[in-house]
């Protein structure tokens, strides 16, 4: 299928010293300033966030999930109410993943076999059915502007005859789903497996690239390998990937994760970290990670986090946070959720800026030594 001419990748600086770019991607709903993140907003929500929340602290582009969506509320009923945008009331650009992380997520549920993977339902235990075919169909009933090719996520640790059976059926699924696609204002992403061995990645991209997606996704990271492994296999699989389109990293992750993966070429990024980890009173700061349940904070007056604009930041205090989680109050989750996606909309959008300014090196540099972080 033809790509559409709604969307284009315009690459506008490259850093001389790291493989760091920052670019724009334009999509029929808007453009996307890369390096970005998306928040996951599995079931057309971000947990306990407006749309005009996520603009306001500089959101770009939202993730849904197809499996969820599929069991509740259903496709048809997504489609019947205008696709998600509508349904959900963000009109920024969406992209919906295949439902391929859950035969890795929910092994337990699911069967697999070469022509699809068969799950039973976490809700009700009834059986929902997903074959490349249906992921596509499932994603065009619910509109995204950037869709995935259904593939295989196995274990980090599984031997190589299954690590290789999985990248070759992801590259089969891939032509499959190419095959089904009907629709041309949908993006639709390859997805390059092969764990953390390179021979494995090597093939899985070389395969897909015969395919000519307009993007691509490295997956089956961020599943149970050290950070230094998914460094060192983004080192070898990235540059693979053509230059000339978006290069999405699944799943990942933390704020050091975002910066070393910008720092090897990738542009785009979802983790349900910030979201997850505001549920639970951890917030990302310019300093480092803060509990907010800890006693030491009673008494704190100061903001969340002094170099911070989001409305947390500007309009409360550390000990009224911490007060909202004590009183197990529902506008804590809310509070933090909201900073914590705030504080990573602004260090990639600083990232944006050091990489235009060829300063990417020192930059992360003084953000990993602000954090602790060995550099």
């Amino acid at each position: 299928m033809s790509e559409s001419s709604s969307f284009q990748f315009h690459l506008d600086h490259t850093d001389s010293t790291t493989s760091s770019r920052a670019g724009r991607w334009v999509t029929p709903h808007g453009e996307v300033k890369t390096p970005a993140f998306m928040p996951v907003g599995t079931l057309a929500t971000v947990k306990g966030l407006m749309p005009e929340q996520l603009k306001e602290i500089g959101v770009q582009k939202l993730l849904a999930n197809t499996y969820h969506l599929a069991l509740r509320p259903g496709a048809d009923v997504v489609e019947e109410m205008g696709g998600l945008h509508e349904f959900m009331n963000w009109h920024g650009p969406i992209l919906t993943d295949s439902g391929g992380f859950q035969i890795f997520s929910l092994a337990k549920l699911s069967k697999l076999d070469d022509d699809k993977v068969v799950f039973r339902s976490h809700i009700d235990g009834s059986i929902l059915s997903l074959s490349p075919a249906d992921a596509v169909r499932i994603q065009e009933q619910l509109g995204a502007d950037c869709i995935m090719c259904l593939d295989e996520c196995p274990p980090h640790d599984v031997s190589e005859e299954k690590m290789l059976s999985a990248v070759e059926r992801t590259t089969r699924w891939a032509q499959k789903c190419r095959d089904a696609q009907k629709r041309d204002d949908q993006a639709l992403f390859g997805i390059v497996q092969g764990g953390t061995m390179p021979s494995l990645r090597e093939k899985s991209a070389l395969d897909l690239l015969k395919l000519d997606f307009p993007g691509y996704a490295i997956g089956g990271l961020s599943v149970g390998e050290a950070p230094s492994e998914m460094y060192k296999t983004l080192d070898y699989t990235v540059p693979y990937l053509p230059v000339d389109r978006p290069r999405y990293l699944m799943g990942v992750g933390t704020p050091v994760d975002l910066l070393r993966a910008v720092e090897r070429g990738v542009d785009l990024f979802d983790c349900v970290m910030p979201t997850r980890n505001g549920r639970n009173a951890m917030a990302f700061t310019s300093s480092g990670p803060v509990k907010m349940r800890n006693l030491k904070h009673r008494h704190d007056a100061s903001p969340l986090d002094s170099e911070c604009e989001c409305p947390c930041c500007r309009q409360f205090s550390r000990a009224y946070l911490r007060h909202l989680f004590i009183s197990k109050e529902m506008l804590g989750p809310i509070l933090l959720s909201l900073h914590n996606i705030a504080f990573y909309q602004k260090l990639l959008r600083e990232m944006r800026k050091a990489i235009s300014l060829g300063t990417v090196s020192e930059f992360i540099s003084v953000q990993l030594a602000r954090w602790g972080v060995s550099v």
